[in-house]
């Protein structure tokens, strides 16, 4: 479980209404499910109308990878990598085999499989490359998306607060309701814009982060296969990859 993604939003909503309470407000002036039905659906709507089901929907499982850590450790993908070199080394391609059932990155074991099977190393790297290339670009679709959430909740939040006016101008003869009737219609930009900075843009761009991180792994997976079958010494293939290894590590 990635925490921070559960602690920055808690922090952020206690702050914000801490100081809602500091300022003599009430929890009660900001509890509004008329608001959060016209930001939430209407901003919801607006992206149906620019992705395809299948994109909202892969969108939406994508909230897996906000609330995970990655599960690609470049630490433990650098060991499994020089533990793969040393046997090639010492005894054959062939003998990585054995090895398989102790990777845990996926994309390691199947380049392991391809190179046990003999395929043949430029096979084995555009098949690494491609395969990179097309989990970044199915990432992007989900960080467009929560970016796009982002951007449009605030403008239907906006929407929601002239609806909140037109009710409030249409009771103008009641001197009594229009106060609290302005602070109703101002709560559907306060929803817009704090769901919108608080959770949707920045879910996006963690999405987009831990994508940059898979695609990390992802190379160093196909450096480290490639330096493997092209006979480099493992010391030279730990310096290749060294770079990629910054504590950025993860566990489930």
């Amino acid at each position: 479980m990635d925490l921070t993604s559960l602690i920055g939003p808690i922090l952020s909503l206690g702050m914000i209404i801490g100081g809602l309470f500091l300022e003599g407000g009430h929890l009660a002036s900001i509890i509004q499910g008329t608001a959060a039905m016209i930001v939430l659906g209407g901003a919801l709507g607006a992206l149906l109308v620019a992705y395809p089901l299948p994109d909202v929907i892969f969108a939406f499982k994508n909230l897996g990878v906000w609330l995970k850590n990655p599960s690609a450790n470049p630490d433990e993908i650098l060991k499994d990598i020089l533990d793969l070199a040393q046997t090639a080394r010492k005894e054959s391609i062939l003998a990585l085999e054995k090895k398989r059932d102790g990777i845990k990155f996926e994309p390691l074991s199947k380049a392991v499989k391809l190179a046990v099977d003999g395929t043949d190393p430029n096979v084995i790297r555009e098949t690494l490359e491609t395969e990179a290339h097309v989990m970044l670009e199915e990432s992007e679709v989900a960080v467009h998306f929560w970016e796009d959430f982002g951007a449009i909740a605030p403008t239907v939040g906006i929407l929601g607060a002239v609806l909140g006016l037109i009710h409030v101008m249409e009771n103008l003869d009641k001197p009594e309701q229009i106060g609290p009737g302005i602070a109703v219609a101002f709560v559907a930009t306060l929803y817009g814009v704090g769901s919108a900075n608080i959770f949707f843009i920045p879910i996006g761009k963690k999405i987009k982060r831990k994508a940059i991180l898979d695609g990390h792994a992802r190379a160093m997976v196909t450096i480290g296969v490639d330096g493997i079958l092209s006979g480099l010494n493992p010391k030279v293939i730990e310096e290749k990859l060294a770079v990629f290894c910054h504590g950025h590590v993860g566990e489930e």
